[in-house]
């Protein structure tokens, strides 16, 4: 085996129709044009954006929780739009970001040479399911409802009016000052006065009902139980003993964040996003499909968001006694379409080969370190420096690159006034993290920064520290392979169990580069035994940190390191060269094309264009991007692609 160097790959663009009528939708598409299988806590499909990647870290379920409603559907509408300018200037904006060589991505595995495709040139074609902790890959096949007469009856959905939902939902989120709610029973039997105290109870946790005379009329009054504590905690007197309190369901989703659905599924159904859990979060451009749990709602409230919701469907629904846990699967398979390849069948098969065989070197994304001039590892470094100066900085400071226009404006009036207030008002969107960092520091003042970046969520805080961390691995593996290649070599560190060991002299030949780790910097791991050891140190040193002392003052911030496989081997590699026409037909069927017996468009035998179907599966922490990077030999990096294809942008 033997290691080359990168060679940046030019990509090659069809024209098709909507070239031009879908000029925004080609600017989103690339930024968004990379995706990860994995994070530290959990298995994730990640987007490209200028933010840190939120699916980086643990307990993400715990940051989702929406702001003030306006605010925060405010904030939706101006991040969905995009950004005024041709495709020239954005193309010309992206200089500015990351090649993979900045953050240490330099070395391939594999000696076939490279060739060029097109990756998610439309959503649909990369596809992602699931593979939980069982083994068994997660499909949407089945929309079929758990019988169970407890469950409320069809009628539920619809006896409330639209104007008596309006009201129950302000009352349910404590949104006026009424106490109570009165709804008219037109048609008074007891049946109907049966349906309305259901539909209200089910639709509405947290409320209570009671019927009432007034006039010689029927009411049915509504009344909040136990205040704001039922809008977190769905009533458990109001669940069956007998039923597991929380309801599985497969989401399938196409071109939505799992974090996107999970807060449009609990707007729908009126609950906290926090009672929603999972095993790890999805991309955004792609079409994936996971197992969701939710606390105490049926699986017909679920069901029935079917006919209302765009973009998604819920199926496969079961009750279990237990939540989803982060990270407890074994990753995720991939179905990816590379498109318009240029590879002779030779290339193609060599590359996959390869790939099945050998593997990829486990680098971490480039979603890893975002896409804007100030990569997250910079201000990871300063936070671990304890440069809090700087990482005020390196947040709210001008930069060059694609932003939306309002953080321009906003980093363009703290430059001037360095005034928090001055600059929020620039700001339309206070979710962000220059947002949260402004109002932190209009709180808590310029001298006490600590505070003001506390306000900033914990796992986005992480984010930062986690990218450095990634930046120093992905740096000290292409020195490994550099100085050593693809075998074993004494002083390397393998893993007994979970604990981390040197491989001796006497025992190399029982190692392969398969079974070599090395460490993600922190006070908890040991460090090769040879040059690469010592390249640790210097590293850090050059970064003013201290190796031997990777504690902070603020625990959070304290580092305690992890292992890392060098080499990631795919499991269930196949592959397919098909012929097509026409750029914007699929090339396979996705679950839900099956459940609605879509079939698959007939293919020409010998089309105008080639595309590369691939199917593997990774383990969780591990980046598609760079499984497809060693098949392509390409610059995965949004900068280079970008410039490569300012022709085909036109």
């Amino acid at each position: 085996m033997e290691t080359v160097e990168m060679n940046s790959v030019s990509l090659k663009r069809p024209h098709s129709e909507d070239d031009v009528t879908n000029a925004d939708e080609i600017k989103r598409q690339k930024i968004s044009e990379k995706s990860e299988t994995g994070n530290d806590s959990g298995q994730s499909v990640e987007t490209v954006t200028g933010q840190p990647d939120k699916s980086l870290l643990e307990d993400t379920k715990n940051e989702i929780i929406p702001n003030e409603e306006s605010e925060e559907q405010e904030d939706e509408e101006l991040e969905d739009s995009d950004e005024d300018g041709d495709p020239e200037s954005f193309a010309d904006m992206m200089k500015h970001g990351l090649t993979e060589s900045d953050v240490g991505i330099t070395k391939f595995v594999s000696s076939h040479k490279g060739f060029s495709g097109i990756l998610k040139e439309r959503y649909s074609d990369f596809v992602v399911h699931e593979i939980g902790k069982d083994g068994r890959v997660s499909h949407l096949d089945d929309f079929s409802v758990p019988v169970d007469d407890e469950d409320p009856s069809e009628e539920t959905f619809t006896v409330l009016s639209d104007e008596d939902k309006q009201r129950l939902e302000e009352l349910q989120l404590l949104k006026n000052k009424e106490t109570s709610v009165a709804i008219e029973v037109i048609e008074d039997t007891k049946e109907k006065r049966t349906v309305i105290h259901q539909a209200v109870k089910s639709l509405f946790p947290g409320l209570e009902t009671k019927t009432e005379d007034r006039d010689g009329k029927k009411y049915i009054i509504a009344y909040h139980a136990a205040g704001k504590k039922a809008l977190a905690n769905p009533r458990k007197h109001s669940w069956p003993k007998s039923r597991g309190s929380y309801c599985h369901f497969v989401l399938y989703k196409e071109n939505k964040d799992t974090m996107d659905a999970i807060n449009v599924l609990s707007k729908f159904l009126r609950v906290k996003p926090n009672i929603f859990s999972y095993m790890g979060t999805k991309d955004k451009r792609a079409i994936t499909v996971q197992e969701i749990a939710v606390l105490r709602i049926t699986a017909q409230r679920l069901a029935h968001l079917n006919k209302c919701l765009m973009n998604f469907k819920l199926g496969n629904f079961s009750y279990k006694n237990h939540p989803l846990k982060l990270g407890e699967l074994q990753g995720n398979h991939f179905t990816v379409v590379l498109r318009n390849i240029t590879g002779t069948d030779d290339q193609i098969e060599q590359a996959m080969h390869s790939l099945r065989e050998i593997g990829f070197i486990n680098y971490y994304g480039m979603q890893r370190f975002g896409t804007t001039a100030v990569p997250t590892y910079q201000i990871g470094r300063a936070i671990l420096q304890n440069n809090w100066n700087e990482v005020m900085d390196l947040i709210l400071k001008p930069r060059p690159g694609a932003e939306k226009g309002y953080l321009v404006k906003c980093r363009e009036e703290w430059a001037k006034t360095k005034d928090p207030a001055a600059a929020l008002k620039k700001l339309p969107v206070k979710r962000c993290v220059e947002g949260q960092l402004l109002r932190g520091l209009l709180k808590y003042g310029m001298k006490n920064i600590i505070s003001a970046f506390g306000i900033i969520p914990r796992n986005n805080r992480l984010m930062y520290i986690h990218s450095y961390q990634s930046y120093v691995w992905n740096n000290m593996v292409s020195k490994r392979i550099e100085e050593y290649g693809l075998r074993a070599v004494p002083g390397d560190l393998t893993l007994k169990g979970a604990t981390a060991v040197h491989i001796e002299e006497e025992d190399v030949d029982n190692y392969t580069i398969h079974d070599v780790v090395m460490p993600l910097p922190g006070f908890d791991v040991i460090y090769p035994k040879h040059k690469i050891g010592e390249a640790y140190k210097e590293m850090l040193v050059a970064d003013n940190l201290d190796i031997n002392n990777m504690r902070h003052k603020i625990r959070d911030y304290s580092l305690s390191g992890a292992y890392r496989k060098i080499i990631i081997r795919p499991q269930n590699v196949n592959w397919e060269v098909v012929a097509y026409d026409d750029p914007r037909i699929p090339l396979f069927t996705t679950d839900l094309d099956k459940l609605e017996g879509k079939p698959l468009p007939v293919l020409p035998t010998d089309g105008k264009f080639r595309a590369l179907k691939m199917e593997f599966s990774l383990p969780p922490s591990t980046y598609a991007t760079m499984a497809i990077r060693e098949v392509l030999k390409m610059d995965t990096s949004i900068k280079n692609q970008t410039q490569l294809n300012t022709t085909w942008l036109r």
